[in-house]
């Protein structure tokens, strides 16, 4: 993978908002990167010190539109826990 592909968009909810006062922020990933190489880019991008990672895959859901049947896109969901005393800059201000 290239380099700035492994982090797609940080997923902005009210759920991950109340994550972010214990440290923790989340991102969408590409389905292919691991845990070393998404703390990896994450310390690169916004120059601070992960501790930890935890990742999720996230099941697309059955979606429906008149008589066709679909499902939603599945995804990797990645939760990042920071240094105690360090905040990622970019989420303050969404």
């Amino acid at each position: 993978m290239k380099k700035g592909d492994i982090i797609i968009y940080p997923v902005v909810t009210e759920k991950t908002t109340m994550l972010q006062e214990q440290g923790k922020y989340v991102f969408k990933v590409d389905k292919r990167a691991n845990k070393k190489e998404i703390m990896q880019q994450v310390k690169e991008i916004f120059n601070v010190d992960p501790v930890s990672c935890n990742i999720i895959n996230v099941k697309g859901k059955k979606r429906r539109e008149r008589y066709k049947e679909g499902r939603t896109s599945s995804w990797k969901k990645a939760i990042i826990t920071l240094k105690e005393g360090q905040k990622i800059e970019f989420f303050e201000s969404v």
